[in-house]
């Protein structure tokens, strides 16, 4: 019965999540709504980690395998992929640099903050 109720916490928030992409006009998914949503919830206390966080992990475990279907679709659309898929390639591997780049920065100011803070 808990991991139907922290399910259902999730679906609840996605489901706020579309609801909020289908009020406001704006080219934001509704996931991402969804997650600033969950966010919100779990830094201002409305929802605490242990009511999401059994459902919340087995989700991540099994995220691998929902990426399957979209690898079939790209494998069924290789004769347009091909010809594109050197500026594609580079693409991917240019955002994926500067997206571990700006992680990391951001992962070492938070330790320097946490470090700032235990020294004070």
């Amino acid at each position: 019965m808990k991991y139907l109720r922290q399910f259902f916490i999730i679906m609840l928030i996605s489901l706020l999540g579309e609801t909020l992409k289908w009020l406001i006009p704006l080219p934001i998914p509704a996931s991402i709504y969804g997650l600033v949503l969950m966010l919100l919830a779990l830094c201002t206390g409305v929802i605490t980690v242990d009511k999401v966080e059994e459902a919340s992990t087995f989700l991540i475990e099994i995220m691998p395998v929902m990426f399957i279907p979209a690898s079939v679709g790209l494998l069924d659309s290789w004769g347009v992929l091909k010809d594109i898929i050197l500026p594609i390639g580079a693409i991917i591997v240019i955002t994926t640099i500067i997206v571990m780049g700006f992680t990391g920065k951001i992962t070492q100011g938070i330790i320097r903050m946490e470090k700032r803070k235990k020294n004070e």
